[in-house]
């Protein structure tokens, strides 16, 4: 459904010297520098797969996700989707697509939502039987019903991000290039809007490219996960292998039925957390069995839990590890 081969993005950015001097001099002698936003990225997904688009801020995820939709004419490299090439903006390429980006908005301010929705059904020429059908689906899965014939002016963020997604997905899209969807809101609206993303892939098998800084959406959703960073794709495999790769440790979690002190288990591994009766001890992953057993050996354990570590963890250390190179998603998986 979606393929990249070495694809580039490359900006040429005017640089400025501060002050009224600087000022004329970049009337006459204007001095550029070269970004390189995306460097040689190449993957495909398969049609109906929800993938996570991880990276830090500036690693060129939004600039990899302007060009799969059509918005960025590629430096160098090729790109397609759905068989057709996104810069064209052909008409069945752009009604197979839709780009939802949680900093940005498409309603129409003073109005409702409801005229919004018009407005991209007169543009996407659906008929009126499709687009009550699909606006009764959208009103059914997001709780739109309260919230129709308000002003966008007048409504949360929350409701805001939800009729964006409904304005987005009106013309029935296949492909979901989604940046950042549930930036912004509060945990239940978060888990509202997974449910809902998760709903219509199920409902209508499409593929999903999910951007976020939030590690519970990616959790939630996918199990396959690229990574980029500097330009670079530094991981692409399954979710639990980047977990594995990354964090050579586990957590225990301990619950005692007698006090302990927090320096008796201090020789298990790093400990996190000890109250007397709970604690959390970050050991290395070879060594969690072994460490398990002496423990349950050595004191009155009521409750224990191995857990991995937090994928937010995970994706800060792999962001913070200098030098990371691209892999192939067959080297990865393999790690």
């Amino acid at each position: 459904m979606i393929s990249l081969r070495n694809l580039s993005m490359h900006f040429k950015v005017h640089e400025k010297e501060p002050g009224l001097v600087g000022s004329f001099r970049s009337l006459v002698n204007r001095r550029y520098r070269n970004v390189v936003a995306v460097d040689n990225v190449s993957f495909d997904i398969p049609a109906g797969e929800i993938v996570g688009f991880l990276g830090p801020n500036g690693a060129g995820k939004t600039t990899t996700l302007k060009m799969m939709s059509g918005l960025l004419h590629p430096t160098s490299g090729t790109v397609t989707v759905n068989g057709q090439t996104p810069h064209r903006r052909a008409p069945d390429f752009l009604s197979a697509i839709t780009l939802v980006m949680g900093q940005k908005q498409q309603l129409i301010w003073d109005l409702p939502a409801a005229d919004s929705f018009l407005v991209n059904k007169a543009f996407y020429a659906i008929d009126d039987g499709d687009y009550r059908q699909r606006l009764g689906e959208l009103t059914d899965l997001l709780a739109l019903a309260p919230i129709l014939n308000k002003p966008i002016r007048n409504l949360s963020l929350g409701e805001r991000m939800k009729c964006e997604l409904a304005a987005a997905l009106l013309h029935q899209p296949n492909i979901l290039f989604l940046d950042e969807p549930t930036i912004g809101l509060d945990i239940n609206m978060q888990q509202n809007v997974r449910d809902f993303i998760r709903d219509y892939n199920r409902l209508h098998q499409a593929t999903v490219v999910l951007t976020s800084h939030y590690m519970g959406d990616i959790a939630a959703l996918v199990s396959r996960v690229l990574v980029i960073d500097g330009g670079h794709v530094a991981f692409d495999g399954n979710l639990r292998d980047l977990t594995q790769r990354v964090a050579d440790r586990k957590v225990l979690r301990l619950q005692f039925a007698a006090p302990v002190e927090r320096r008796d288990l201090e020789g298990f591994g790093v400990v996190e957390a000890c109250d007397g009766r709970q604690a959390t001890i970050n050991v290395e992953r070879a060594a969690m069995a072994r460490v398990a057993g002496a423990v349950l050996a050595g004191f009155a354990v009521e409750d224990i839990a191995i857990e991995d570590v937090p994928i937010e963890d995970v994706i800060r250390t792999l962001f913070a590890a200098p030098g990371a190179k691209p892999e192939s998603r067959a080297a990865a998986g393999s790690a």
